[in-house]
């Protein structure tokens, strides 16, 4: 069971960047998919994630900017961010776990259970 993100890479502030994650070995159309970052120095935070039937949520510093998306038939969640900052420089991990119905464990990290490899992205001011 795997998943693969990709996407990343070095914009200026301002742009957009469409980060995107496949899962391999096992579908997860039933699972909860979501996106984490970690900066250097800080904890992983969850970004947003998406339900198998489309509830998402989003933190804080990401609403209006940042889109998450997933095709259930691909086995793919995507991740558009747009207006990026350099507070966003970050690697970013894709995600998926059982949800459970709760709405808290959308952002829970203890939620998800699967979880791929990390996509750089950095964003120069």
């Amino acid at each position: 069971v795997q998943l693969q993100a990709s996407g990343g890479g070095l914009v200026p502030a301002g742009e957009s960047l469409r980060l995107s994650c496949v899962g391999s070995g096992r579908t997860f159309g039933g699972h909860v998919m979501g996106w984490f970052r970690q900066a250097p120095g800080k904890e992983r935070e969850i970004v947003a994630s998406i339900s198998s039937g489309g509830t998402t949520y989003y933190e804080d510093f990401v609403k209006g900017r940042f889109t998450i998306s997933r095709d259930n038939a691909k086995n793919t969640v995507d991740l558009q961010m747009n207006s990026l900052k350099p507070d966003d420089t970050a690697v970013y991990y894709c995600a998926a776990g059982v949800w459970g119905g709760s709405y808290r464990n959308l952002y829970r990290a203890s939620t998800y259970t699967y979880w791929g490899q990390g996509t750089q992205v950095t964003v120069s001011s």
